[in-house]
This record gives C-alpha cells, sequence and structure tokens, in this order.
C-alpha cells in the first residue's frame, strides 16, 4: 500500500476505474501507514478544528432515518426556538479562547428562512465583530443562493451541507428531499462564493461499495473538508438498533477516504466515542481534523483532551489563550 500512496504523493488519482477493492481487503496495519504518508506528504501536520451550535432544535421537518431531530421519529428531544445572538456570541468566545479553528450555527430543518434568517445573519454579524479571527461556518439545509450570499456577507465562509452517503443508498435514509438536492446545495453554495464541508454518516447499512462511491464524488466535487460522521444510533430513530461499526471498520473507513481524497481535511465527527482514547489510531490513518466538544445530540470529546493528544502525535494546532507561542500555520 505505501507505493500507492507514493503514487498518490506524486500525482496518481484513484478513480471508478482503479480496483478499489484493495482498500478494502489490505492489510488494515499498512493501510494507514499509507494513508499517514499521504497526509503528511500533501497535507502537512496542521490539525483543524471545529466546534458547532444547535441553534434551532427538534420539530425537523425531513425524514432522514438517523436524525433524533426529525419530527417523523419519537426521540423526545430537546425542541427549542432559535437561540439568541448574545448566546451565540458567549459560545463562540468560549470556543475561541480554546485554540479551535472554526464555529458553525446547525440548525435542524429543511432550510432557514424567515424570522430565524435574520436572527442567524444578525448572530454571524456579531460573531464576526466579536471574534475576527475564527472561521466561521454555517449548516442550514437547503438555502437559496441569495440567501448563502446574505451569509457570506455576514462573515461565513463556509457551508456544511452533507451528501450522507452514496448516490444509490441515499433514498433508503431519507425520501423528504433527494440525491440531486444536495449535489445542488453545493453548487449555489459555490456559487454565492463560499467554500463546502461535506461528508456523510458511516454505518447506516450501508455497503463498502457505497463509502467508495460517496468519497468518488466528494473527489470529483473538489471538497476540501469532508467530515465523517460514525453512526451513533439514537433510540426512537429507524437505525435505532443498529449494531456500531467496530474501531477496525471505522479505522480502514477514515483510511480509505484519505486514498480517494488526499488533500482534503478528512474531519473526524462523531464516532470518536468508541475509542478509549478519543480515536487516536484516526488521526494516524489519514485524518487530520475533528469536530471537538459537544455534538448536536449526543456528547462528544473534551477540547483540551483532543489538543494533548494531536500535539502529542506531532500536529500544529491553532493557540488557545494559554499559549501565545506562534505555531506554523
Amino acid at each position: 500500500m505505501l507505493q500507492l500512496a507514493k503514487e498518490i504523493v506524486a500525482g496518481r488519482r484513484l478513480t471508478a476505474e482503479d480496483n478499489l477493492t484493495r482498500l478494502i481487503i489490505a492489510d488494515l496495519s499498512e493501510l494507514c501507514q499509507g494513508a499517514d504518508y499521504i497526509r503528511k506528504e500533501l497535507c502537512g501536520n496542521r490539525a483543524d478544528l471545529c466546534s458547532i451550535i444547535n441553534g434551532r432544535g427538534g420539530r425537523c421537518s425531513e425524514n432522514c432515518k438517523f436524525c433524533a431531530q426529525s419530527a417523523h421519529h419519537s426521540t423526545h428531544c430537546d425542541e427549542y426556538a432559535f437561540l439568541a445572538t448574545d448566546e451565540f456570541v458567549a459560545d463562540c468566545m468560549k470556543t475561541a479562547a480554546k485554540g479551535v479553528d472554526r464555529y458553525s450555527i446547525v440548525t435542524a430543518g429543511r432550510t432557514l428562512k424567515g424570522a430565524d434568517l435574520e436572527l442567524a445573519i444578525d448572530a454571524y454579524k456579531a460573531m464576526h465583530a466579536a471574534c475576527p479571527d475564527m472561521i466561521l461556518c454555517a449548516s442550514h439545509g437547503l438555502m437559496t443562493e441569495e440567501d448563502l450570499r446574505r451569509l457570506k456577507d455576514a462573515g461565513v465562509t463556509m457551508y456544511h451541507t452533507n451528501v450522507e452517503t452514496s448516490e444509490r443508498y441515499f433514498p433508503e435514509i431519507c425520501t423528504t428531499h433527494t440525491y440531486a438536492d444536495k449535489k445542488e446545495e453545493i453548487r449555489r453554495a459555490r456559487a454565492a462564493g463560499l467554500t463546502v464541508c461535506s461528508g456523510g454518516i458511516l454505518g447506516m447499512g450501508e455497503t463498502w461499495q457505497d463509502r467508495i462511491d460517496m468519497a468518488l464524488l466528494l473527489a470529483e466535487l473538489e471538497i476540501s473538508s469532508i467530515p465523517l460522521n460514525y453512526l451513533i444510533p439514537v433510540k426512537g430513530t429507524p437505525l435505532g438498533d443498529r449494531m456500531r461499526l467496530s474501531t477496525e471498520e471505522i479505522t480502514r473507513i477514515t483510511a480509505v477516504f484519505r486514498y480517494i481524497n488526499p488533500t482534503a481535511y478528512i474531519r473526524i465527527a462523531a464516532g470518536r466515542s468508541y475509542f478509549d482514547d478519543g480515536g487516536e489510531i484516526l488521526f494516524r490513518s489519514g485524518a487530520n481534523a475533528t469536530l471537538t466538544g459537544d455534538m448536536l445530540t449526543t456528547v462528544g470529546n473534551n477540547t483540551a483532551q483532543d489538543r494533548e493528544m494531536l500535539n502529542r502525535l506531532g500536529f500544529k494546532i491553532k493557540n488557545n489563550n494559554n499559549n501565545k507561542e506562534e505555531i506554523e500555520k
């Protein structure tokens, strides 16, 4: 696998025309070593940390089978209206002090419009003023290009919209919107001048071919930030009883995404709690970014512990307020 990794570093890119079965059956240790080599050579040792806040809870109109916030499921999740601007600013400032690179408001629902959109615009403007060094991201469903431009004008630079899985498997996960809707949203975000963060959820019953197809699509779309969520089954959702992935399979998936997307940020999101050490092996298997702090409806990883782990592994991370020494970006 190291030879393939060297070819990728030299410029080769894997496509659907290649025999990608070898990524699935390769010795895991060798696969991970190759993925780590690709990451070091093409991305360097910079690690990217992001945090999110659930801006509006529950009552989502969409029927995604994994989601605790869907109104179609009985999960008894917290339901609340769009948060006040001062709550977002306080949390953003707290997050910035921990040395996190990116901060995003995430809202349940098909889109964000009307009064809630105006509240979001005000919040992004206020956060940008209070934390000018924080990279602001947004995740608000299927928005219009005009509204996406308004987010950009308010200080947002990246838009998050997961494709979730392969095009073949997507109808098994959601029927209230389509895969074409997802791809069109990526196009609109870019047309609005935003970079795109897009990945998905693994462990929803998809095949290895579905995983490969998703990775290939993200490579084709030249997505620069790819969040990998490993399903945490939520009671009350249609996937609530699904068996979780093994740590070995999670590690292999992470490495495979690095081979197919060699220059992207491979961002580990939900599922690191399956590892006793916060998923250290994943950052030696191609990952170079992570979601830190709590997730939307599940508990995440402590930012201080994440920083300690990444420092120990030799990654360079953004300073926090307790460490003024400059680092190489």
